[in-house]
């Protein structure tokens, strides 16, 4: 554990991150909408196949919305470079992310990424640092998507200098990503399984932390087996907006939240709780074998499928 007394605010929002590129082809779009559950059950799903597959050509497939998180993948190593920032790496924890998406993804392209902190918050055993990643078409300039990035940093808090925790936001009056999961009964409900490999097919897509794939890191950590990432889960839960609100639309989804609550071990049965609410689909994500939540959050609509 890293001493706290050393943390330095001012230094860690102000900096100024490189701007990285990200590039990308049909394979790694089709390959990301596999290790999502894409035409897991039914390889003839006529909602699903375009996201692999397209009679006029790979170049022509669609790309799922959550893709877009992938351009924040390398975050936590952005994180480590932050000067007057002091935590444990093993102790970080990936707690929320939010996505809003301006247009269509294109099956490939270059991609122009712009890193800032966005949120820096003294929970005082820990500390909850938050990065918006902005991305471009590096060719043409124009804004695809937005990422935002919470992390909880256990052990790294304590270092505000008053009696009131340090608490900084770049949108501190932003109440639009406030939710609760209704006691109603949902709109839709919407049973998938992951596969016990779903971690190892995910992971190609970049994300190699050992958590997802070597039994040994994941039993130092606390767990019986290698678990599922995060924003693995976050697919399968937007993959079942689509399907079930959006009647397999992917292009009304505007933006997404998920807020990570539990681990999800490869193998298990996630179930989609979705309610709507006007343009919102709130949801929850169980796992079946424990039935207890893992993930929820919402997605915003740019307008509703007219088969609703």
């Amino acid at each position: 554990m890293g001493d706290s007394s050393v943390i330095d605010p001012a230094a860690i929002i102000s900096h100024k991150f490189p701007e990285t590129t990200y590039t990308y082809n049909e394979r790694d779009t089709a390959l990301y909408a596999l290790g999502v559950g894409a035409c897991l059950r039914d390889a003839l799903d006529d909602k699903e196949l375009k996201y692999v597959y397209h009679q006029d050509g790979q170049q022509s497939i669609q790309v799922l919305p959550t893709f877009a998180a992938l351009f924040s993948l390398g975050i936590t190593s952005k994180i480590a470079q932050l000067p007057g920032m002091v935590y444990d790496p093993r102790l970080l924890l990936h707690g929320q992310q939010y996505i809003e998406i301006y247009k269509p993804l294109p099956s490939s392209g270059c991609i122009q990424n712009k890193v800032s902190v966005s949120g820096l918050h003294d929970k005082g055993k820990a500390t909850i640092l938050e990065c918006e990643i902005v991305s471009y078409e590096k060719d043409t300039g124009e804004l695809l998507c937005m990422n935002r990035s919470a992390v909880y940093l256990r052990g790294a808090g304590g270092f505000s200098k008053s009696s009131l925790p340090y608490s900084y936001s770049k949108y501190p009056s932003n109440q639009n990503l406030a939710f609760k999961i209704p006691k109603s009964q949902p709109f839709a409900v919407f049973e998938d399984c992951t596969q016990p490999s779903q971690a190892l097919l995910y992971r190609l897509s970049g994300d190699y932390n050992p958590l997802h794939s070597d039994p040994m890191v994941a039993e130092i950590a606390g767990f019986s087996r290698p678990i599922l990432h995060g924003l693995c889960t976050l697919g399968f839960a937007v993959r079942a907006i689509i399907r079930c609100i959006c009647r397999g639309d992917q292009n009304l989804i505007k933006s997404i939240s998920g807020r990570f609550l539990l681990h999800v071990y490869p193998g298990e049965t996630l179930i989609t709780e979705m309610w709507l609410e006007g343009l919102r689909v709130v949801y929850q994500l169980k796992v079946k074998e424990r039935n207890r939540a893992v993930l929820s959050g919402f997605a915003d609509l740019s307008h509703l499928s007219s088969s609703l």
